[in-house]
Parts: structure tokens; sequence; C-alpha cells
């Protein structure tokens, strides 16, 4: 059993926060449009990622 870090998502959290497919979560990480880290051989996704992402969206939109 793992335990969640709070403030720290996996990509399948990501994944599901966003509603995008693995594909797609990776390549905004690769693009740097999506911060992340490793720690190990695990990749972390910062809460305040998803929402810089996702107000960074709402901008370019407007």
């Amino acid at each position: 059993m793992t335990t969640a870090t709070p403030g720290l998502l996996t990509v399948d959290e990501a994944m599901a926060r966003l509603k995008y497919g693995r594909s797609k979560v990776y390549d905004l990480i690769r693009s740097k449009r999506l911060a992340s880290f490793t720690e190990g051989r695990c990749r972390r996704i910062p809460e305040s990622a998803i929402q810089d992402y996702i107000r960074d969206r709402i901008e370019e939109a407007a």
C-alpha cells in the first residue's frame, strides 16, 4: 500500500484531474508546460502545477 503525500500527485492522479491520457500528460511534462520531478523512479506532480497549467490554458483562450 502506498501513501500519497499531500500536495503531490502521481501521473495517474494528474491524468484523472486533467481528464487527459498518459501520453498527453507526459507530453506536457516533456514540454515543461506541466512542472514535475522524480524521486528515485517515482514521478510526482505538485497540485499547484496542475492549477498553474489550468490557469495558463484559460489565459491563452481569453
